[in-house]
């Protein structure tokens, strides 16, 4: 049995299928964590999704920015952007309110054998575990009868920063930003979501998040996507896999057993333009 980490998809189902060929995935044997993002901006978001739900228990998937922006649209929490969104297939489907339903119920986070399993990154106040407490929050009510408010409430980069006392879709806004949009942070926690490019591109008076001195959750390895201008970065502690297959890079597997990379190329026609 091997546990294979993905980066973030996108809708590049070709590539996801020739990554799978190339790790000779089992779906009986292995496992597969996924980092989120699984759909939009490549051409067959639809196809990964109904894929990676059939494969059931042997695949876990957290939550992506990408994922939930397709929640807040089909709910009209959010303005559909379109210029680049692929997500028309999806909102059409006949079996689009059980893909809805399926994503809804995946989790913000997964922590397991000293690893934790996040879409963007963690606060340096967390730790893993508080994390996880933290993810349940937001997951009861992603499943809850309130979802559809939680959803019309979800969108907006405010607080910026976590406080214990803050309450309401408040709380659940900077859990979920922090989990799945963070990139840069101060030193205290208080995070930007503007800046999108290398870490040395860094605002004035932040650094990378997984930088921060003291970050609570060193003690655990953070297997993460979502900054793809970071690209492959592996550390004693940090297992950041989106190596912009989107954007004509490559689509990265890493097997956790003994940190073997796996790689392919973007697909043809898989790649957006470069901006």
């Amino acid at each position: 049995m091997a546990t294979y980490a993905i980066g973030d998809i996108q809708g590049c189902f070709d590539s996801f299928r020739r990554l799978l060929d190339l790790c000779a995935f089992d779906p009986a044997r292995d496992r597969l964590w996924l980092v989120g993002d699984l759909v939009n901006r490549g051409p067959r978001s639809l196809e990964t999704l109904r894929f990676v739900k059939a494969l059931g228990t042997s695949a876990i998937t957290v939550l992506g920015n990408h994922d939930l922006y397709l929640l807040m649209v089909a709910e009209g929490g959010v303005k559909y952007r379109a210029k680049d969104d692929t997500l028309e297939a999806i909102l059409a489907a006949p079996d689009r309110e059980e893909l809805l339903d399926w994503l809804r119920h995946r989790p913000l986070c997964h922590v397991e054998n000293g690893y934790c399993l996040v879409h963007a990154g963690l606060l340096p106040q967390w730790t893993a575990d508080q994390a996880r407490a933290l993810a349940r929050e937001v997951e009861a009510a992603l499943a809850g009868p309130r979802y559809r408010e939680f959803i019309l409430n979800l969108w907006g980069s405010d607080p910026a920063s976590w406080s214990e006392h803050l309450t309401g879709w408040e709380r659940l806004r900077v859990i979920v930003n922090a989990m799945t949009r963070m990139r840069f942070c101060t030193p205290e926690g208080i995070m930007e979501f503007h800046t999108k490019g290398e870490v040395a591109q860094a605002p004035a008076g932040y650094l990378p998040w997984f930088e921060v001195p003291g970050r609570r959750s060193a003690e655990t390895v953070l297997v993460t996507g979502h900054w793809s201008a970071l690209g492959l970065k592996l550390l004693p502690n940090l297992l950041a896999l989106d190596s912009g297959c989107l954007w004509g890079g490559h689509l990265t597997a890493l097997r956790l057993e003994d940190r073997q990379v796996f790689q392919v190329d973007c697909s043809a026609g898989e790649a957006l333009p470069q901006h």
